[in-house]
């Protein structure tokens, strides 16, 4: 069975359920193994691919191994408590802040940085490391046509035109709170003609064919730039901050010091639109995760020429990671 189509319904079911462990995976851990946590999307599945390949490539001695089709951060996190993995692939700041840490969202990119590195080492004793250099968010799009019809390039550019247009969003935002259809009326002071609920997945077809004037999908879709979608501003920042960083254990970084160096070779190497591509890779061209990975680390010779600062100097992480990692195991 592949990686890809190891069954959803049976990991739930095995870990909510009877409480065990992920088959094969514990005990890979327990013998000082290294095990990556995926998830069901495809930028999920990429992240945790080149997380699996650099550790290979750095560590070529080490059991690594990755399990995919955790179906949310709640089911990656669950996985990494009970030492089934140790490491994830791809956290988003948005959704840990307001998800299991329950903490009040924030539009302060550096503010919910540092609250999700903080909560993950107060309540789950785990490293939140640096973001790969993208978010991954909600944001209103529109085709190219539309956008340059009547000139927009942010959110409030569709006031003046709002009553003329409909607006295919994803389901679960109409009542979303805080950041969800009410939010957004009251934060920007406008409704559409139309909101119609719908699967996130059929929102770019949607505009695309002009079913739709103004979808909301995420930002790092890969028919963003297949279609030649425009992204809007959102320049009242209705939407938190949803960077995306790798976490892993502090049992995993006292067994590898050596993965603080690996995993900040990714910090800052991934733009929203390299990430956009890099999904349009796997979408659209059908490339598998672990291909696109492997080319996309191919091509940057696994950033064996970039000299990382260790987190020690960095005052967000200096006291979390010297207390895991002192400096002279570490230079």
């Amino acid at each position: 069975m592949t990686k890809k189509k190891i069954s959803l319904f049976f990991l739930m079911l095995c870990l909510l359920l009877t409480g065990c462990s992920f088959p094969g995976l514990g005990k890979s851990v327990g013998n000082d193994g290294i095990v990556v946590a995926g998830g069901n999307t495809t930028e999920r599945q990429i992240l945790a691919e080149m997380m699996m390949q650099m550790t290979k490539h750095y560590l070529p001695e080490s059991d690594v191994s990755l399990i995919n089709n955790l179906g949310s951060t709640l089911l990656i996190l669950q996985s990494l408590q009970r030492s089934d993995t140790n490491v994830s692939g791809a956290m988003y700041t948005g959704t840990s802040l307001v998800g299991e840490l329950g903490l009040t969202p924030t539009s302060d990119a550096d503010k919910a940085m540092e609250q999700v590195v903080k909560g993950y080492d107060e309540k789950y004793n785990m490293v939140w490391f640096p973001s790969y250099g993208f978010e991954n968010t909600y944001a209103f799009m529109v085709s190219r046509k539309l956008a340059e019809k009547y000139n927009l390039k942010k959110v409030s550019d569709l006031k003046q035109y709002a009553d003329t247009l409909k607006a295919g969003v994803d389901t679960s935002w109409i009542k979303r709170q805080g950041d969800g259809y009410e939010g957004f009326k009251e934060l920007y002071g406008f409704d559409f003609e139309a909101v119609l609920p719908m699967e996130i997945g059929l929102v770019y077809n949607a505009v695309y064919e002009d079913k739709m004037d103004v979808v909301l999908g995420y930002s790092t879709d890969g028919r963003i730039s297949s279609y030649d979608l425009v992204l809007l501003e959102d320049d009242l920042h209705l939407f938190p901050p949803y960077q995306a960083s790798p976490v892993v254990t502090k049992d995993l970084l006292r067994k590898f010091p050596d993965m603080e160096t690996i995993l900040l070779k990714l910090e800052g190497e991934i733009t929203t639109s390299t990430m956009q591509e890099l999904n349009r890779l796997s979408d659209e061209e059908h490339l598998e995760p672990y291909t696109v990975a492997e080319q996309f680390l191919k091509e940057h010779n696994y950033f064996e020429d970039k000299k990382v600062t260790h987190l020690d100097k960095r005052d967000l992480y200096k006291d979390i990671i010297s207390d895991i990692l002192p400096l002279t195991e570490r230079e």
